[in-house]
């Protein structure tokens, strides 16, 4: 199985803590040059020192960009990355708040296309043409289970993320014939920052313990757990690597069999 990532630029966005870091870790352990791009300059530093070099001329880097605003966004990365062009893209980003999809306003739902929607096709914009010209890439959507089985209460959430997955399945009729692929990965209940932020939106919405919403949570779990960042990544990175150019289009759920659906 070739997992070869030797000579390949990845820019994972979100790569400051959670799923994006792992994703970067796992495709620079594969031998791609890693791009990280988040908010945090100070955090992104720390993760570009920790980052793995396992291939000669290996080198690593940082982008300090706010995905929300995307004009910068835009010509950040054209700026940037203009002679190291980009063959692997993950667009991750954190999700928008909880609440039920009804008491959410107009820009909640704005505020949440323009940081995911906007910014991935931003970010696909800024890249594709490296992509094209090698013949050769992958973008991968960190989106949710929610794509197929919606969440109660995480109704922009749900809203959205749909929306990313369509635009990603369009997306992969596109681009397949230039040999770029489109693929998303929805991490189930998965231990992040995000995870902690539902924990904490249910038991206040709730007022049980945060112990026994996160016991019912994993009673829907066949694996009895929560996913681990690195498991999340390491889909993430396959789906990067040569042996998944044929994999185009899908939805990937890493939910430990959670999902009813097929």
């Amino acid at each position: 199985m070739d997992l070869n990532l030797a000579g390949r630029h990845a820019l994972v966005c979100g790569a400051s803590e959670g799923i994006g870091r792992a994703a970067a870790i796992e495709l620079a352990l594969l031998g791609a040059d890693v791009t990280v791009l988040a908010r945090r300059a100070a955090v992104l530093e720390d993760v570009v020192a920790a980052l793995p070099r396992v291939a000669e001329g290996q080198r690593h880097g940082t982008l300090v960009q706010d995905v929300a605003d995307t004009a910068a966004l835009d010509a950040g990365v054209r700026a940037a990355l203009a002679d190291h062009p980009v063959h692997i893209l993950v667009n991750n980003t954190g999700g928008p708040p909880g609440g039920r999809a009804l008491d959410a306003g107009a820009d909640d739902y704005l505020a949440a296309f323009q940081r995911h929607v906007l910014a991935n096709q931003t970010l696909a914009q800024a890249v594709v043409s490296g992509m094209r010209q090698a013949r050769w890439g992958r973008i991968i959507n960190v989106v949710s289970t929610s794509v197929k089985e919606p969440i109660a209460n995480l109704g922009v959430s749900n809203t959205i993320r749909g929306a990313v997955a369509s635009w990603a399945k369009t997306l992969s009729k596109e681009l397949g014939a230039d040999g770029i692929t489109v693929n998303n990965v929805l991490p189930g209940y998965t231990r992040t920052q995000r995870l902690e932020q539902i924990l904490r939106d249910r038991v206040e919405a709730t007022g049980k313990d945060e112990a026994a919403i996160g016991a019912a949570m994993l009673a829907s779990v066949p694996a009895g757990r929560f996913a681990e960042a690195h498991e999340v990544a390491a889909a993430i990175a396959f789906l990067a690597t040569p042996a998944a150019g044929y994999v185009n289009g899908v939805s990937l759920a890493v939910d430990g069999g959670r999902m009813q659906s097929l």
